[in-house]
């Protein structure tokens, strides 16, 4: 875990588009919120191999938004519960029902059912608020950092220049 959130603060501190790494937060959010072993989680992790996000954001977000999760899930399993038991929507749940597909997606589960309509009504939001705080991010807090001493000593040192030369390599 500990590599993961290094490699999340190496992207966060590198020329990578904030969009790249906002998507895969979003990503993340989506898997994170949901039950693990769903249809629509491996469509999400399938997503996200193919588009090019920040693989390190992407499980950083699934751990932080599946403990988040732990405290949602009454409030997931409501929202599921309200949605399969409206009687407007009856006949649609029967005739999604009758597919095979979507009886492996377990849409009939309230608290899969709630926890995925949840996460895609915020996933446009969560995608801006991150690209945001990723921005604000790289203008305010790695500017003040980089003003320290002990950071531009260590920056100019011998060893950084090493280590610099293997991360850009591919190496490390």
């Amino acid at each position: 875990m500990l590599t993961l959130l290094a490699k999340l603060f190496k992207a966060l501190n590198s020329e990578s588009s904030p969009r790249q790494i906002a998507l895969a937060i979003a990503l993340g959010m989506i898997i994170g919120l949901s039950p693990t072993l769903s249809l629509h989680n491996l469509m999400v992790l399938f997503i996200a191999f193919i588009v090019r996000v920040n693989l390190s954001a992407f499980f950083v977000a699934f751990a932080g938004f599946s403990l988040l999760a732990l405290g949602l899930s009454p409030i997931f399993a409501s929202v599921g519960e309200g949605v399969l038991t409206n009687p407007g929507l009856a006949s649609l749940w029967q005739g999604f029902y009758q597919s095979n597909i979507f009886k492996l997606a377990h849409f009939h589960n309230t608290l899969t059912l709630g926890s995925f309509i949840f996460s895609l009504v915020l996933f446009i939001p969560t995608v801006f608020i991150s690209q945001y705080l990723i921005k604000r991010y790289r203008h305010h807090v790695k500017a003040f950092i980089e003003k320290f001493k002990i950071v531009q000593a260590l920056k100019s040192s011998r060893f950084y220049r090493i280590y610099q030369s293997l991360t850009n390599s591919g190496v490390a």
